[in-house]
């Protein structure tokens, strides 16, 4: 799927900008914290996730998630038993894993 296949022909009116939804964001959210998508839809992710207050929480979680478990992966030669920890732990909190 192209990446801007969640985007449609609607834009801010203030900058050109592409306009997406909560659903297109949550969508994508991975691959962008990845640095996988396309400046364009760079753009539209950020420019969205600046005003919402729905998504925006989501984000902050997923980032701080992601940077938690690159600092952990640092700091642990046993990548295995870091993997184990880390679904217990999850499993533990109510995430199926």
């Amino acid at each position: 799927m192209d990446d801007m296949d969640d985007m449609n022909d609607r834009y801010d009116m203030n900058d050109r900008t592409p306009m997406i939804d909560c659903q297109a964001v949550m969508r994508r959210l991975w691959d962008y914290l990845d640095g996988e998508l396309s400046t364009e839809s760079v753009v539209a992710i950020e420019a969205h996730l600046e005003m919402c207050g729905r998504c925006y929480p989501q984000y902050e979680f997923e980032r701080d998630f992601l940077d938690q478990v690159g600092r952990l992966r640092r700091e642990h030669s046993d990548l295995g038993r870091l993997r184990t920890r880390l679904l217990e732990t999850l499993r533990s909190h109510g995430f199926a894993a």
